[in-house]
């Protein structure tokens, strides 16, 4: 069988991202044979011995892989388990026997929508910085906004060092001292909506994530998940092959 890279089996066997899988190689928390190995390594899936932190992963079974939606609350961090012992998404995750893990992440203070899977390939697609994913937040403000922050938000605000790619921004309610805005962005930077709010005066009272591509949040309720429906997931699988095209 051809060799494959270390990180590719671990994110294809179901066991983490691609992403993670790489953090974790550089972190030499992964062995092949009983050796560690390095970012860019190569193994036979069919008969190379896997492991991560001492633990042998299996990497050949055939796998079901699933696609969650879930509302997240707020109050919960987006991690598998946490060193500080808060509440973690993956504790809403009830009755799923496969492994799965979140797609992205979400802080502790927002909501909304948050996907999980076993399905390395599918994460990476999503997670993936040139993917260019649309994303959708209903952000509640304070004080106020005018023109020229809409504007600045809309055109991109440099975060760290790097100018965000342009925003589409609607007001959808305006009363005194409180704002909601929706904000559709195109990457996924660290807290990038409320840095990018912060930067033009304004703070973050509430937000919510409202879609994922063609992937609607809809009614689901708080603390609630699902599967994904056929049509959903052909629609997301879509639209990252496009992107995936456009960026090739």
């Amino acid at each position: 069988m051809k060799e494959v890279r270390i990180q590719k089996i671990l994110s294809e066997c179901g066991y983490c991202s691609r992403r993670k899988a790489e953090q974790l190689i550089a972190e030499g928390r992964v062995k092949v044979g009983g050796r560690p190995c390095s970012v860019g390594d190569k193994a036979d899936p069919s008969k190379a011995v896997i492991s991560v932190d001492g633990k042998n992963i299996t990497v050949s079974r055939k796998k079901t892989f699933r696609y969650i939606m879930l509302n997240k609350p707020r109050g919960y961090v987006t991690t598998m388990n946490d060193e500080f012992d808060r509440k973690c998404v993956t504790e809403l995750i009830k009755g799923v026997e496969e492994r799965v893990y979140p797609v992205g992440r979400l802080d502790k203070n927002s909501e909304g929508l948050l996907l999980f899977t076993n399905d390395g390939v599918f994460a990476n697609d999503i997670m993936h910085p040139s993917g260019h994913i649309t994303k959708t937040y209903r952000v509640t403000v304070r004080p106020d906004i005018d023109d020229e922050k809409l504007v600045r938000l809309s055109e991109g605000i440099v975060i760290d060092g790097k100018k965000t790619l342009p925003c589409t921004v609607i007001v959808l309610d305006k009363q005194p001292n409180r704002v909601v805005l929706q904000m559709t962005i195109s990457e996924g930077r660290n807290r990038q909506i409320r840095k990018m709010c912060e930067a033009v005066g304004l703070e973050v009272a509430r937000l919510k994530r409202t879609s994922i591509g063609p992937l609607r949040l809809g009614m689901l309720k708080s603390g609630e998940w699902r599967d994904l429906k056929p049509d959903e997931l052909r629609a997301i699988r879509t639209a990252c092959a496009k992107r995936r095209q456009e960026r090739e």
